[in-house]
């Protein structure tokens, strides 16, 4: 029988940069391709993800000729039967390091079943980068980044030539039909998508990216956010064409973003659901109402903010900008938890991280890893006039504004014709609710004045 190791699939859907893959390949004759579909994982994953995370799964099994094992069950039993059936000795993974991943991982080695772990979803693996000083992780981004450099990462892995891999029953194709909700559209998934799309935002967007990147109406950024979820690309692909200049350097720094919150994450994780300063959580806030359902359907009646959360509904993605600009509404203007928010884009995103995500929120929020925290409040009138001055974003999802113009549209309000075809008023004032927010900052800071009745 010939030597044989299984290569277990996860957040790496791609033969190319894939270390683990290489490794699995080296070590014996034939491997054994698989992916074992998690309930609690699908459980959890909104209908746009799941569609797309289909695709990826049929894109990786065509780049191994069809050999890809998708497997039902618990992760255990699935990998003990595989390694009994093929004769397996060895399990190839990339190292998860995610708080549910790590600790999945965990258990199955304590079921005895052995892992071989190789690479990791990361540039710099969470954990790595730490204070010269006392060899503690990182709080603030920025000396993060600089030290994130020092050490530097791999160019990346070789993709392998051929790949000998054991043919499936039957019965192991057991690929999931995930049908994308009818009036969505996401982007096209899988190894090769990611790299013509980088490709093609290597030509068309990155030498300017430092100036294409805020402006909503544009195809300025790379999205690649979901092939990164994935692992249909690998940073390291992305960070070795890279030069010094300032465009280049401000993309390498957004990757580095993804690495931070990954490391934040790993050293704090109950801060997926739980505030990394637990002082906020003493805040006042409110309970979530029609407000709340109003900031979910895009009708709040702020059109920069309502075109960002309808590209939410419909695209499963949203421009970075605005994702930052719903958000401090959400806390600053409506006065709702941060949780609140990250779940109903865990919901809608075929990108969501859970690092990138949680930390995003909290950074925004100004309960997070921020040297700016709580005061900083988006206007979200003047961050449409700056990163949609013509107003394209907007008409693009909000077509009740679409006959207004530049001048018109990010204040609809002001103008006779602004409501003509059906876009809802405004449910807060944002100058009220701006100060609003900063009184109930001013009610849990330090020094705040002590309540002679206590």
């Amino acid at each position: 029988m010939p030597k044989r190791s299984i290569m277990w699939f996860r957040r790496d859907l791609r033969i190319g940069d894939n270390p683990a893959l290489l490794e699995a390949i080296s070590s014996c004759d034939e491997i054994v391709p698989v992916f074992i579909l998690d309930k609690k994982l699908i459980d959890a994953t909104g209908t746009k993800r799941l569609a797309y995370f289909g695709q990826s799964l049929r894109a990786l099994d065509e780049s191994l000729g069809n050999k890809l094992h998708v497997m039902v069950g618990d992760q255990v039993d699935v990998l003990t039967e595989l390694m009994k059936r093929y004769g397996a000795t060895s399990v190839h993974i990339s190292t998860e390091f995610e708080p549910y991943g790590a600790a999945r991982d965990s258990r199955v080695e304590a079921a005895g079943i052995p892992l071989v772990r190789t690479g990791s979803p990361y540039a710099v693996a969470p954990g790595r980068v730490l204070k010269p000083s006392d060899a503690t992780p990182y709080k603030v981004y920025t000396p993060f980044y600089r030290a994130w450099c020092v050490h530097g990462w791999r160019k990346p892995a070789d993709t392998p030539k051929k790949i000998n891999a054991v043919t499936p029953l039957a019965t192991d194709r057991n690929f999931p039909d995930w049908p994308l909700p009818e009036g969505t559209a996401i982007t096209p998934a899988g190894e090769k998508a990611a790299l013509e799309r980088w490709k093609y935002f290597q030509k068309n967007g990155l030498d300017n990216y430092d100036e294409g990147r805020n402006l909503a109406g544009i195809d300025g950024t790379s999205k690649l956010s979901a092939h990164l979820k994935w692992g249909e690309i690998h940073p390291r692909t992305l960070l070795a064409p890279l030069g010094e200049s300032k465009a280049h350097d401000t993309f390498r720094k957004e990757i580095a973003w993804r690495e931070f919150y990954a490391d934040v994450l790993f050293n704090n994780p109950h801060t997926d659901k739980d505030y990394y300063s637990p002082k906020f959580a003493e805040m006042r806030y409110n309970k979530p109402d029609a407000k709340f359902d109003a900031w979910k359907t895009g009708k709040t009646g702020y059109p920069f903010v309502d075109a960002a959360m309808r590209q939410l509904l419909k695209e499963g993605w949203m421009h970075n900008r605005t994702r930052m600009v719903v958000a401090s509404f959400l806390v600053k203007d409506l006065h709702l938890e941060w949780q609140l928010g990250a779940d109903f884009f865990m919901e809608h995103l075929v990108d969501f991280d859970v690092a990138s995500n949680a930390h995003g929120w909290q950074w925004t929020a100004g309960t997070g890893t921020d040297a700016s925290p709580y005061y900083r409040v988006f206007n979200p009138i003047e961050q449409g006039k700056r990163f949609d001055e013509n107003g394209d974003y907007i008409r693009k999802y909000v077509p009740e504004l679409a006959h207004l113009s530049a001048a018109e549209i990010h204040e609809p309000w002001l103008f006779l014709d602004g409501y003509s075809k059906g876009y809802p008023e405004r449910i807060v004032d944002h100058a009220t609710e701006r100060l609003e927010s900063l009184v109930r900052l001013q009610e849990i800071k330090a020094d705040k004045p002590l309540d002679p009745r206590a």
